[in-house]
C-alpha cells in the first residue's frame, strides 16, 4: 500500500491537503478535475492524479470513469473532453465551468438564499431558509473562492472557514455585497 503524500505548503496556494489512497477519494478527485478543467485523455487524467499523489493504472482509471458515468463531449473549442454527470437528480454531463460562471452562480444563489451572515474570527455563519444550506454551500465550494478554506452545511446554516485568522468579517461583508447586488 502506498503512503499518502505528506502535507506541504507552497507560497501561492497554501497547504496542500493529504489525499488518502482510497477509491472514494480517487473518485472525488477525478470528478473535481473533470469539472474544473478540460481533460482530453485518460493519460492526461492519470498524470493529473499522479501530480496529486494518486497513482493509478489505465485499467483502474477506465473502470473509475465508467463507474462515475463519465462521457466525452465537445467543448466550446470543438475538442472532445471528459465530463461527468451533475450530482443529484440532474444526470446531464457537465463540462468544466469557467471561473466567472461558478462565481456568478454562487452570487446568484447567495442573493436568493442567504438570510444573514455573521462573522467571528475566521468563521462566518450564513443563515438560509430551511433546506437550502447544502445547496448554497455546494455553490460556494464549486466557486473555489481562495479565501474560503471550507464549508460545512446543515439544514439552514452554512459554516464558512476563512484562510485568514481574522478574515471572517471581510468574507461576511463580501458575501453580503454579492447577495445584495444579485437580489436587486
Amino acid at each position: 500500500m502506498t503512503e499518502p503524500r505528506p502535507e506541504h505548503t507552497t507560497p501561492a496556494t497554501g497547504p496542500t491537503p493529504q489525499v488518502p489512497q482510497t477509491r472514494t477519494a480517487r473518485h472525488r478527485r477525478i470528478v473535481d478535475l473533470l469539472t474544473r478543467q478540460p481533460v482530453r485523455s485518460q493519460s492526461q487524467l492519470a498524470k493529473l492524479l499522479a501530480d496529486d499523489g494518486l497513482v493509478v493504472t489505465q485499467a483502474t482509471l477506465s473502470r473509475d470513469l465508467d463507474e462515475l458515468g463519465a462521457v466525452k463531449i465537445r467543448n466550446r473549442d470543438g475538442a472532445l473532453i471528459y465530463a461527468v454527470p451533475a450530482e443529484g437528480g440532474d444526470r446531464t454531463p457537465r463540462a468544466p465551468m469557467g471561473e466567472s460562471a461558478s462565481e456568478a452562480r454562487m452570487a446568484r444563489l447567495a442573493g436568493e438564499l442567504m438570510v444573514s451572515a455573521t462573522a467571528s474570527g475566521n468563521l462566518v455563519v450564513l443563515r438560509t431558509p430551511p433546506g437550502a444550506a447544502q445547496f448554497l454551500a455546494s455553490a460556494i465550494d464549486t466557486a473555489e473562492v481562495f479565501e474560503i478554506l471550507g464549508t460545512i452545511a446543515g439544514d439552514d446554516t452554512v459554516l464558512l472557514i476563512s484562510r485568514d485568522a481574522a478574515g471572517g468579517q471581510a468574507l461576511a461583508d463580501h458575501l453580503m455585497q454579492l447577495a445584495q447586488a444579485k437580489s436587486q
